[in-house]
């Protein structure tokens, strides 16, 4: 997984980068999922705002973002709210996985039912 963060009106310190990798434990159970994370912090008066962008192996990808007057604080909620809607996104691809599709389960049921009638016609 490749992470990227950079700065908007703000320098990105050493603490900041890893305070984030310290974080980063936090996905492991989604990390086979994911492809890249691409991390901003910018700084607007006096309220920082963190977002990230998160791509899917899938083709997918979302953006989330928090607002906070503390850097670090912001940080903790992005990391909240980044769990929860991964954890959203994987389980809309596990509930989809499951399921057959449209075109699929139509041609199996015209495979079983001609199965079905050639064997009804040779007893």
């Amino acid at each position: 997984m490749n992470t990227e963060i950079k700065g908007v009106h703000v320098e990105i310190t050493d603490a900041m980068r890893e305070y984030i990798d310290k974080k980063m434990h936090r996905l492991d159970f989604a990390r086979e999922h994911l492809v890249d994370m691409l991390f901003s912090c910018a700084q607007e008066k006096s309220q920082y705002k963190v977002e990230v962008n998160i791509n899917f192996r899938w083709g997918n990808s979302t953006h989330v973002g928090v607002a906070a007057f503390d850097v670090f604080e912001g940080i903790d909620k992005l990391f909240d709210k980044m769990e929860l809607k991964i954890i959203k996104e994987k389980k809309k691809i596990q509930d989809h996985k499951g399921q057959e599709s449209v075109r699929g389960g139509e041609a199996e049921t015209e495979a079983v039912d001609e199965a079905g009638a050639a064997a009804a016609e040779g007893q």
